[in-house]
């Protein structure tokens, strides 16, 4: 089992930046991702990091604003959000699959993830 808790959400206006922590308990997962979700829209996948940190995956919409990354030692995952926009405006999850290792390939996508923290509220105002 993991256990996820993410903080570090809160308010900005456009254009502003936040950093948003995951603390992450039980084993250490190989594979672990941010999703978010807006009221009314599907859960969206923004990001996946492998459990060496080489290796990131990215949807288009945060591709060059958002940055995923691990500290290992720590068992914390992190996104970095610069450049935010009001579409920006979600709960973000973070996401750990099932197992300690893994292949490479399979974490270059947004399925399969087994564990998800409670969700920390990100509102981006125009």
């Amino acid at each position: 089992q993991v256990q996820l808790v993410e903080s570090g959400g809160g308010s900005v206006q456009a254009g502003g930046s936040l950093r948003l922590s995951c603390e992450a308990s039980g084993y250490t997962s190989y594979c672990m991702a941010w999703f978010r979700q807006s009221p009314g829209k599907e859960r969206e996948g923004l990001t996946t990091i492998y459990t060496d940190g080489g290796s990131t995956y990215y949807a288009n919409s945060v591709k060059g604003r958002f940055t995923i990354s691990r500290d290992t030692a720590k068992n914390t995952l992190y996104l970095q959000m610069n450049s935010l926009k009001p579409e920006d405006t979600a709960t973000y999850y973070c996401a750990a699959r099932s197992g300690s290792q893994g292949p490479r390939w399979a974490c270059q996508t947004f399925l399969g993830f087994a564990f998800w923290g409670q969700g920390t509220q990100v509102n981006v105002s125009s």
